[in-house]
């Protein structure tokens, strides 16, 4: 059985010549793309791998506590925080099997 965990996390992107680069600033992640919608695919892509790698190596808690995560007692439904404007909000789905 396989489940999907999705993340939502900021990005950015900025035109480099014919090239689009893609960055999610809070992992510290890049990509590039020939457009912008190929650029954001690919960082979507990269974030993925990124994470699936720390959760295989067992580090995804160091490295998202290296980043600036904290974890947090949740109480009742999450009400998720806008990104500051500057920002595009994508999702990451993280598949994991059972």
């Amino acid at each position: 059985m396989q489940v999907i965990f999705t993340i939502q996390l900021p990005a950015q992107v900025k035109k480099s010549g014919k090239w689009y680069m893609s960055s999610c600033p809070v992992l510290d992640v890049h990509s590039q793309g020939e457009t912008e919608k190929n650029a954001l695919n690919n960082l979507i892509e990269a974030l993925r791998l990124f994470l699936v790698s720390c959760f295989e190596r067992g580090v995804l808690d160091e490295v998202l506590s290296d980043c600036g995560f904290k974890p947090v007692e949740v109480k009742g439904p999450i009400k998720a925080q806008p990104f500051p404007k500057k920002y595009k909000s994508i999702n990451v789905p993280l598949p994991f099997s059972l």
